[in-house]
């Protein structure tokens, strides 16, 4: 009762027409119904409702854009034709662990041409003998059959085929994306940008030509200004060894 309750305010605090999947497990039916699940939902496109005590689908709500019905582990025995009416779009029904005994019940599922999988896991009908066969030659629209084809091959997983598509589209969109013309746009704005580049270095090579003139000039009257030094220097040591030259002279003659 708690559930029920819990699942109900869920459903009520929830905008209906916005939502895409909805999971009601273990929730509990009252007269083959779910209180709230109404036909607002109208992008609905995952149902699952394991285990809520459904005996019939005649109450289920019209959900035209149903993909994906999980009905498992339920006390559904027959009246599958609704399901043709109220959700047309159905490729995957699952139906394992209830009350369905014969090929009849069945049957009604040819209407739902879009149907693809189809899960009958531990329903009485699958003790019947050529089971398999039987239902892919009543049911010509499916592919899988309790997880395997014809040929005993797994069907894939959901997931993972979405998860493919979906890097699929990433690269067609990496492969489209941009126009050549912007990449040569940018070659454009690039020899731009480097004859800019030029004619800057032109200003200040020129400016560079100029103030090396200056420095070798400057660096030519510093050489003046150490020579005329030198000689002075050199005059002045000349000088002292005149003045010296008789005091040696005259320690010489001491000597």
């Amino acid at each position: 009762m708690e559930m029920k309750k819990r699942i109900t305010l869920e459903l009520r605090n929830r905008a209906p027409e916005k939502v895409t999947e909805l999971v009601l497990d273990n929730c509990r039916s009252s007269n083959g119904e779910i209180e709230g699940l109404n036909e607002s939902f109208k992008e609905l496109e995952f149902l699952s409702m394991a285990n809520v005590e459904l005996t019939s689908l005649a109450r289920l709500p019209t959900l035209s854009k149903l993909r994906k019905l999980e009905l498992s582990d339920n006390i559904i025995s027959g009246g599958l034709e609704v399901l043709a009416e109220k959700c047309p779009n159905l490729t995957y029904l699952n139906l394992s662990g209830n009350k369905i005994k014969d090929l009849s019940t069945v049957e009604a599922l040819q209407n739902l041409k879009n149907l693809k999988s189809l899960d009958l896991f531990n329903c009485e009908i699958t003790n019947l003998e050529d089971y398999r066969e039987s239902v892919f030659e009543l049911l010509h629209q499916i592919t899988y059959l309790d997880g395997f084809d014809q040929e005993d091959n797994e069907a894939p997983d959901s997931e993972e085929e979405e998860d493919e598509e979906g890097d699929e589209d990433d690269d067609e969109e990496e492969d489209e994306a941009g126009p050549p013309g912007e990449y040569e746009e940018d070659d454009d704005e690039d020899d731009g940008g480097s004859d800019l580049g030029e004619g800057e270095e032109e200003e200040e090579e020129v400016g560079l030509s100029y103030l090396m003139k200056e420095e070798i000039q400057d660096e030519e009257d510093d050489d003046d200004y150490i020579e005329e030094k030198g000689d002075e220097e050199e005059e002045g040591v000349q000088g002292e060894k005149r003045k010296r030259d008789p005091e040696d002279e005259g320690e010489e003659e001491d000597d």
